[in-house]
């Protein structure tokens, strides 16, 4: 079920620099602005603002029955949140961190992702779970987890991420307003980071990829905190005469393989990059899926730079643990040696 076209928010139209943070806040403002059933629960997201300060002054502004503060209980939240959906609201659930989803788990993938099939289309839930994600932090265990493909494989679930100011403050309003359910993942290690928001300008449809920068000579696909480090990465190949096309894929199921298709067609080559680990992933079906659709213009296997597949390590480890710019660039100089 496709998200309708947004009403433009009432929030000053204009260009700003904003964080990613911020731009999530300000979606956040202009979907409770638009609609009175849209509802925020979650730990810590009403007086505290959240850990992150995502919901900051959201329930100053709009009160503690559209923001609820909700005890320690995930399972709880999702459930809650369920039946509010039923009775006709659009719960925004925050998901502190991501390794604290799990407890949840069983009410996102018994529940929410069945309810619209299981009634034949006559009960809709239209909630969104966002889920700050990835490492980069320093964090202690379980605040550093990638379970984007562990939802991605769920039917009856729409699983997006974002990575830079102006996809956090559109595909959050686009996600609150899809009728299906959401797990809406945002890259911890860039809230802070910095882009120019034109709200003014129109957004793209949710569940798209977009080519982020054109090149001729690999195609490197990647998703929320990864695509920085592929643009990163490109702009140092550049210094050497290395063209890369970076793609940011955005939404991971359903995945928009058309965009990632073309470039390959063109480089003959792809890398994939993430921070999740390789083994039945994201990027394992995108290798099989480009596999299977360009077969005759690949001059080299689909290659990957992922993290390992291990738990995630200690804070001291993670640096060797995540892709970084270099790894990245191994990857491609191996794509290139074929």
């Amino acid at each position: 079920m496709a998200a309708p076209a947004l009403e433009r928010p009432t929030t000053p139209s204009g260009t700003q620099t904003v964080t990613i943070a911020k731009a999530l806040n300000m979606g956040l403002r202009a979907s409770l602005e638009r609609d009175p059933k849209v509802l925020i629960m979650g730990e810590d997201v009403g007086k505290l603002g959240g850990v992150f300060r995502i919901t900051d002054g959201l329930q100053k502004d709009f009160g503690e029955h559209r923001v609820l503060d909700t005890p320690l209980a995930e399972s709880g939240i999702i459930g809650t949140a369920i039946g509010l959906a039923i009775r006709g609201y659009r719960p925004v659930c925050e998901i502190q961190f991501d390794g604290f989803i799990f407890p949840g788990f069983d009410q996102i993938i018994s529940q929410l992702a069945k309810l619209h099939y299981r009634s034949q289309g006559k009960v809709k839930v239209p909630i969104v779970v966002r889920v700050p994600f990835g490492g980069g932090i320093g964090a202690v265990e379980h605040h550093s987890e990638s379970p984007e493909s562990l939802f991605a494989h769920i039917a009856g679930l729409k699983v997006v991420s974002c990575s830079n100011p102006v996809d956090a403050y559109w595909m959050l309003q686009q996600a609150i307003e899809c009728d299906d359910p959401v797990l809406f993942f945002e890259p911890k290690r860039r809230y802070y980071e910095k882009a120019e928001l034109d709200t003014s300008l129109d957004p793209l449809p949710l569940l798209s990829s977009r080519v982020v920068r054109p090149g001729s000579a690999v195609t490197v696909a990647a998703y929320g905190p990864m695509v920085r480090t592929c643009l990163d990465a490109a702009t140092a190949a550049a210094e050497d005469g290395l063209d890369l096309e970076v793609v940011d894929l955005r939404a991971l199921s359903p995945l928009d393989l058309g965009p990632v298709f073309e470039s390959v067609r063109r480089t003959g080559r792809l890398v994939l990059v993430s921070e999740a680990p390789s083994e039945s992933s994201v990027t394992s079906e995108i290798a099989s899926r480009v596999q299977q659709e360009c077969f005759y213009s690949l001059e080299a296997p689909v290659l990957r730079a992922t993290g390992f597949d291990t738990p995630y390590p200690p804070s001291k480890l993670e640096e060797g643990f995540l892709p970084d710019l270099d790894r990245v660039l191994d990857v491609v100089d191996r794509s290139l040696a074929y």
